[in-house]
């Protein structure tokens, strides 16, 4: 089975105007399996969860975002630069394109929180992150403030080698040019665009996490699919289309 014949490797460029970029930098990609049937009520109207042999995916991602600016202004200081913690789901749509979906999105910049509920539609929240290095190890935490004030996350990975050719698996958990979400009552796809990842393996050695079981999605112990770490991309969003 594999990826499926629909799906884009390489990132299509974005059509129209760009509403904002920044760089995703030292992100972990930690995932665990779940039966589709248990991701579908999360999945906003018009889209299902997407699979890979039978299998569809929850994704827990820390990583910093840096020189965010929008609307082709310049990088934004201290609002354009901040700490985040995603929890994903896999998504497509009637129309073949394959994205994410958001459960949750910690930021520790109140104002991004509550720009992007009110504009985007995406499930941002306000938490308080920290994130260190020491050697290959790599670690972020999160503590939220608001909504659900407490709720905490714990994540450190040990950086290995290059993955010089990925598996299709990791090309699936990637290689995703877009994001499914509602706005003003309406699905719409958001599509983004970068080069490829680079990514390195990374070996979980710490995990304490509270905020994907928040979402609803019973996973329990350490990811059941290799972890993956990468030093970043630059990337595009473009204007959301209709589902």
């Amino acid at each position: 089975m594999g990826l499926p014949a629909d799906f884009a490797i390489d990132a299509p460029p974005l059509r129209g105007r760009v509403l904002f970029e920044h760089d995703w930098r030292d992100l972990a990609f930690l995932h665990w399996r779940m039966p589709p049937e248990v991701v579908a009520p999360l999945m906003p109207p018009g889209t299902r969860p997407d699979t890979f042999d039978g299998d569809t995916f929850v994704a827990l991602v820390p990583f910093e975002l840096r020189s965010a600016n929008y609307f082709g202004s310049p990088a934004v200081p201290y609002i354009g630069d901040f700490l985040e913690t995603n929890v994903r789901l896999y998504s497509v749509d009637d129309q073949g394109r394959h994205g994410v979906v958001f459960c949750s999105l910690e930021t520790s910049r109140l104002a991004i929180a509550l720009a992007a509920r009110s504009t985007v539609g995406l499930p941002y929240t306000w938490s308080r992150q920290t994130a260190s290095v020491s050697g290959s190890k790599r670690t972020w935490t999160t503590k939220r403030r608001w909504p659900d004030r407490g709720l905490r996350s714990e994540v450190s990975v040990e950086v290995g080698s290059t993955i010089d050719e990925p598996d299709e698996l990791a090309v699936f958990l990637t290689a995703r040019w877009g994001l499914h979400t509602q706005r003003f009552g309406r699905t719409v796809w958001m599509p983004n665009y970068h080069e490829p990842w680079e990514l390195q393996h990374a070996q979980v050695t710490v995990i304490r996490d509270q905020l994907v079981r928040a979402a609803g999605l019973p996973v329990s112990g350490l990811p059941d699919v290799p972890s993956m770490f990468s030093a970043g991309v630059h990337t595009s969003f473009g204007e959301p289309l209709a589902v």
